[in-house]
């Protein structure tokens, strides 16, 4: 991983109108972007999306105005998921795709990532340029006049677009009649696509989580907070619920028993039914060091391997691609499923779960069964400094005991937070008390060697 000052595994993030959050940074920011894929002979176009933030369209219109001064025209699509943003970019040849978000995060905070031309989210080298390009002050001395500034325009059929492009990946030989949805937006980007995708393609739909108002995104709702659609599904005796993030690119799924399925399940029912059908490539799939080892022994049953990068879509993105792997996520709902999106696509993941329910003849809580989740123990301990783990005697001495204790049934990890001052100590094992016994032992060893 490339060192850079701004952009992070997803992109710039920050409190909304401080630091790198700010209009200023960010018309800058579109002037550099500008300039960079001016480099080439393309048509130096870059499409805008964005989720419901209430600070989105203070960034919006700012990147907007730093991409038309140096020539660049813009096309705006409103609210729209982060890989409705991708696919646009793609199918439009645009020379880049900006959507503005902070994804699960709360309102006060935000984000722009970049995608390229290919949809893929920007490469390494191209942010180093853009970060050396945001310090160069002849970046200033940079200014079209005439009609050589670029124009903005708005994409008024943005959403459609991509709700036909979702349609698409589901069989024309099946259809939804007859299958009831709760479907919870997190008053966030997808709002108006996951409804009417559903709908249209016959499935009953109660909607929650939809009516955003710039301030309540992911407020007690959508894919952290699933709590309200699980509540409706066992209410409503639905076939399924589904929870989004604030810009849609995860989800959590409720099956009809009213349990959550997180993206682990997800990746185990996936690889299974595209292994069966000759569809998965690679011999296995990528997901993070944080997914449960009830997926990688349920692979191992099938013959396949499941390989385990760090924490984020990015670096599993990474290793798909050198592996030409064609399916990988996070245990968070993140599903890239290479064959239709270029990124994680939570509708797209409820669209393959119902295809595959859908031609089994089976319900969700059946699928389910191909994967026993092992327990899995979390705790977070606040740090003053992050000292190299392996130097930590206590720590080492505390990870030892616990991974003799566990055996080959059971995992031990132990991390900093690549974005606050924490250690993050995650057991999993078969036994709950035990597993939480031995992490709370590890997060002492890290207190008592950082005091």
């Amino acid at each position: 991983m490339i060192e850079r000052e701004f952009f992070g595994t997803d992109g710039v993030r920050g409190i909304a109108n401080l630091g790198s959050m700010t209009p200023e940074f960010a018309l800058e920011l579109g002037r550099a972007l500008g300039v960079l894929i001016k480099k080439d002979t393309r048509i130096h176009q870059v499409v805008i999306g964005k989720d419901t933030r209430v600070s989105g369209y203070m960034l919006e219109t700012a990147l907007s105005s730093g991409l038309c001064s140096v020539g660049v025209d813009v096309w705006l699509c409103g609210p729209l998921p982060t890989p409705g943003i991708a696919f646009l970019t793609h199918s439009m040849r645009a020379d880049a795709g900006v959507m503005i978000s902070a994804s699960h995060n709360s309102f006060e905070d935000n984000g722009i990532k970049i995608f390229g031309p290919d949809g893929f989210k920007l490469r390494d080298d191209n942010e180093v340029e853009l970060e050396e390009l945001l310090k160069n002050q002849k970046l200033k001395m940079i200014r079209p006049i005439g009609s050589e500034i670029g124009k903005a325009h708005r994409i008024d059929d943005a959403v459609g677009r991509y709700i036909v492009y979702l349609k698409s990946t589901f069989p024309k030989t099946l259809n939804l009649v007859g299958v009831r949805i709760v479907v919870d937006a997190g008053h966030g980007a997808a709002y108006r696509v996951a409804p009417a995708v559903f709908t249209e393609l016959g499935a009953t739909v109660t909607l929650c989580g939809a009516d955003p108002n710039g301030i309540n995104i992911n407020d007690g709702c959508g894919a952290l907070q699933p709590n309200t659609a699980q509540q409706l599904v066992k209410n409503l005796k639905y076939d399924l619920g589904i929870a989004l993030d604030g810009d849609a690119d995860r989800v959590t799924i409720i099956d009809d028993e009213g349990q959550i399925l997180d993206g682990d399940h997800l990746l185990a029912i996936f690889a299974s039914w595209l292994n069966k059908n000759d569809k998965l490539r690679g011999g296995g799939i990528v997901a993070t060091i944080m997914s449960n080892l009830g997926l990688e022994l349920s692979l191992q049953s099938q013959g396949l391997r499941l390989h385990r990068t760090p924490v984020g879509d990015r670096y599993v993105m990474e290793k798909m691609c050198e592996g030409n792997f064609n399916l990988g996520g996070e245990q968070s709902g993140h599903i890239i499923w290479l064959d239709h999106s270029t990124t994680g696509d939570g509708l797209l993941a409820v669209l393959l779960l119902l295809t595959i329910a859908k031609q089994m003849n089976v319900r969700v809580s059946e699928l389910k069964k191909c994967m026993t989740a092992y327990p899995q123990h979390f705790e977070n301990v606040l740090v003053t400094q992050r000292r190299p783990l392996g130097d930590l005697a206590l720590v080492q001495t505390a990870i030892r005991d616990a991974e003799a204790t566990l055996g080959n049934h059971g995992r031990v990890l132990v991390r900093y937070s690549g974005t606050e001052l924490k250690a993050r100590v995650m057991v999993e094992g078969r036994d709950h008390a035990m597993i939480y016994r031995l992490a709370n032992h590890i997060a002492d060893a890290i207190k008592m060697d950082l005091a």
